[in-house]
């Protein structure tokens, strides 16, 4: 037991989160007693999903829980608060200092999506008429508790945010020189109402290692750092992800119970069955062919595979695309005829390979042109799909990655199906 304390005590709190999500609730309570350093038990947490951060607040002592959460940037802690019971976090509250309770309070009066939010309230601001040595002093005495200090914000009398200088344009200009004559004026900032995947792509679109958040009134209230935009890219990610499979929005939707997880996943695939029989009932009004021409029946997977699989290409790479903001919704029909034309390329690709195999195998011209022809009406609707519906989702304000799921599949295979047949009846005269 001695060892392994010594190991939990040198291995990096990262790496001890990921150790923790493999473990049972009673193990992952005795890890965490075993790690002294308090800074470290704070990123334990921040770093675990809801459920397993919950279980240990709630079964750690309650003077343990504040010694941590005092020692958390504001951010990260009022998040973890916020999961709690009422009861229980109004108890932290009153436990902790007044200057941390009071940060952690103004935090949890902000949705947990937006700017407001996931801001840290602790940052560098100073007036405009400070001098670069006065600012390096105010740095060196009343600003070492901040988290992150990328930049020194610029406000006037009022607290109104007018500019930013970075710490090294600092050190380069002479002493005695105000902060108003070498700093920026042209700041990128956000408001607190801000959706919080908008405040990311700010971040990286600009390139900026922060940014500073204001109220109503344009007075600065707090900064997003790049770290949080990190997990804000990840979690809409996982987000996107899970709902592009099928399975919901939820976050570690493995860790659920089988009751739950089950629970989540039934009503996506309810489209997916839907969308089955209405395929059941449009091969059943076709059966006389299939039962004169059985080989048409052989075709069906394959078309209906590879218009499935090129319209969940061109739903992937939008919503990737709009997540990143890479697209815009103003782009959509430059986007759709974009991916059309691919799949228009592709589909005459695979239509003939797949005609020729029809071809060679049954000796039918009329077979080989029908699969061709189906192959390519296809591929060409599926990519059409696929890129439309969800621009069109993200235009109405509604998340796009929920389009991509079992909803444009299910309609392509739908399609592919109808488009199959009825060329095949066309050109076989049956």
């Amino acid at each position: 037991m001695t060892h392994l304390r010594k190991i939990v005590n040198k291995t990096h709190a990262a790496d001890l989160s990921v150790v923790f999500r493999s473990l049972s609730f009673y193990n992952q309570l005795k890890l965490f007693k075993m790690v002294k350093d308090i800074e470290k038990k704070g990123i334990i947490l921040s770093e675990l999903d809801e459920d397993s951060a919950v279980y240990l607040i709630e079964a750690i002592e309650l003077e343990s829980v504040v010694e941590v959460l005092e020692k958390m940037p504001a951010d990260d802690a009022a998040d973890l608060i916020g999961r709690l019971s009422a009861d229980t976090s109004g108890a932290i509250l009153g436990k902790m200092n007044q200057d941390g309770s009071l940060d952690v309070e103004d935090l949890l009066t902000y949705d947990d999506d937006t700017a407001g939010g996931i801001m840290v309230p602790d940052f560098i601001a100073l007036r405009q008429d400070t001098t670069a040595k006065d600012a390096i002093k105010s740095l060196q005495k009343e600003h070492l508790d901040v988290e992150m200090p990328f930049y020194l914000y610029v406000v006037d009398e009022y607290g109104k945010l007018v500019g930013v200088s970075s710490l090294r344009q600092l050190v380069v200009v002479p002493p005695n020189t105000p902060l108003k004559e070498f700093m920026e004026t042209n700041v990128f900032s956000v408001q607190t109402n801000m959706d919080q995947e908008e405040v990311a792509k700010i971040v990286a679109r600009y390139d900026i290692l922060a940014v500073p958040v204001v109220d109503d009134n344009n007075r600065l209230v707090g900064i997003v750092t790049v770290d949080d935009v990190i997990d804000i890219f990840r979690r809409e990610a996982t987000e996107d992800m899970l709902k592009m499979a099928g399975v919901g929005s939820e976050e570690f939707i493995e860790t659920k119970t089988v009751l739950r997880s089950s629970r989540i996943r039934l009503p996506w695939l309810f489209a997916s069955c839907i969308g089955g029989i209405i395929a059941f009932y449009i091969i059943g009004n076709f059966e006389e062919s299939l039962s004169n021409l059985v080989y048409l029946a052989a075709f069906i997977p394959v078309i209906m595979g590879m218009g499935g699989n090129i319209g969940t290409q061109s739903s992937t790479i939008v919503v990737r695309g709009l997540a990143t903001g890479r697209l815009n919704v103003r782009d959509i029909w430059s986007v759709v005829f974009k991916e059309l034309s691919v799949g228009l390329i592709l589909g005459f690709v695979y239509g003939l390979l797949l005609g020729t195999i029809a071809q060679l195998t049954y000796s039918t011209s009329a077979l080989a042109i029908s699969v061709g022809v189906a192959v390519i009406s296809s591929m060409s609707i599926a990519a059409l799909i696929g890129s439309l519906v969800p621009m069109t989702f993200a235009r109405l304000n509604i998340d796009p990655a929920v389009a991509a799921g079992p909803f444009v599949t299910t309609s392509i295979d739908i399609i592919s199906v109808f488009c199959y047949f009825q060329i095949a009846t066309l050109l076989l005269g049956i």
